[in-house]
């Protein structure tokens, strides 16, 4: 006797199991809805958000609306961002006080020399040093080699100590508005200095060729001094972005101006100068220069088309700052005050101009008028 072989339809076994899964989902879905519907489920949602506001010390007050548990506000989505925003303000905290471990700050014209503790934090990354009658910078800064900032401004410094070369780490240096009449060579070993500001110190007519070897160098600022030219080495700082040297005893520009390639911001003011060179056009990233048309009586054409993308500056010098000043003390002051003013003035007023991206390219009068 052979076997028996019994064939089944395939698709007859394939459409009883399809409608028997069509009619399971069909449940699932009702009993899904009768507990969408259900006063448990509603309870159930209750209790596990009153659990997480305890977990998160909410108090009933935030969620309880007329005697009953409002489900729908956003106190827990609230909450969330606001512990973010705690750690994150607690976080913050935690970093400025450990950075300020690093700081030292002195103001107050009561001091006339640094304190002997500072000596011994050799630790410190920046000095702030600002608005006292210190007179001199102790030769023990070389010990600071961990320093990067040295602000040293409206001071009554008279020279920088040669020890100042040792500090290789320095990235910006501040002594602005003092009395120094001199920078020492040594400052050009400071190979990573990028800000340099010596505005202010009046008597200033030259810097050191050494300082050529600072190639990091992209902000400088020698205004309110009197150099009757351009240094040689400020011409030598290549990656030097902005140049303020306004306010000085400048007659003309060297013709290989251009040499500062990646020069931005060129501010010229209250200088005597009777003509700009071609040289100017040769900068490709020079985007403002600022001059004091009075003298001028040469502007290469170019400079003023609009098409360059170099927004230039005429300032209308203010004809009562032309009276003589006595050399006493009080003048002194209040001369260095005054440029203080101006520059702030000006700090305000250049902002406000990039700020202006409609504003015409063209020369532009503007009259500059500063009394004390």
């Amino acid at each position: 006797m052979g076997h028996q072989v019994i064939i089944f339809d395939i698709s007859v076994v394939r459409g009883f199991w399809e409608t028997q899964v069509k009619k399971h989902k069909e449940v699932r879905k009702k009993e899904k809805e009768r507990l969408a519907q259900s006063s448990l489920e509603k309870i159930k949602q209750e209790w596990d958000f009153v659990l997480e506001c305890r977990k998160k010390g909410i108090p009933q007050s935030a969620y309880l609306k007329n005697g009953f548990i409002d489900t729908t506000v956003k106190i827990l989505d609230k909450t969330e961002k606001k512990t973010q925003l705690c750690k994150k303000s607690t976080l913050s905290d935690e970093t400025d006080k450990e950075r300020s471990k690093f700081i030292f700050q002195l103001s107050g014209e009561h001091w006339t020399e640094l304190p002997d503790s500072l000596k011994e934090q050799t630790h410190l990354k920046e000095w702030h040093i600002y608005k006292t009658q210190i007179e001199t910078i102790p030769a023990y800064v070389a010990l600071f080699q961990e320093l990067k900032v040295l602000e040293l401004s409206n001071n009554q410094i008279t020279h920088l100590p040669v020890e100042i070369g040792c500090l290789k780490q320095l990235k910006e240096l501040n002594v602005s508005f003092n009395n120094l009449k001199s920078i020492p060579p040594e400052l050009g070993n400071c190979e990573n200095l990028e800000k340099l500001d010596l505005a202010g110190n009046i008597e200033l007519t030259e810097l050191p060729f050494e300082l050529s070897n600072l190639k990091q160098v992209t902000f400088v600022d020698v205004s309110a001094n009197k150099f009757p030219t351009i240094p040689i080495c400020i011409l030598r700082m290549s990656s030097l972005h902005w140049l303020d040297i306004s306010n000085n005893k400048l007659k003309d520009l060297p013709q290989d101006i251009d040499r500062l390639s990646e020069l931005q911001t060129f501010l010229l003011q209250k200088n005597k100068l009777t003509y700009l060179p071609r040289a100017l056009l040769n900068m490709p990233k020079l985007s403002l220069l600022v001059v004091s048309g009075d003298d001028l009586v040469e502007i290469p054409t170019d400079v003023c088309d609009s098409h360059t993308g170099l927004k230039f500056i005429s300032l209308k010098d203010n004809p009562l700052e032309t009276f003589l000043y006595h050399d006493t003390e009080d003048n002194v002051e209040s001369e260095r005050d005054r440029e203080q003013f101006e520059k702030e003035f000006m700090k305000a007023y250049l902002a406000d101009i990039r700020e202006r991206e409609s504003m015409p390219c063209y020369t532009t009068k503007v009259s500059f008028t500063i009394q004390l």
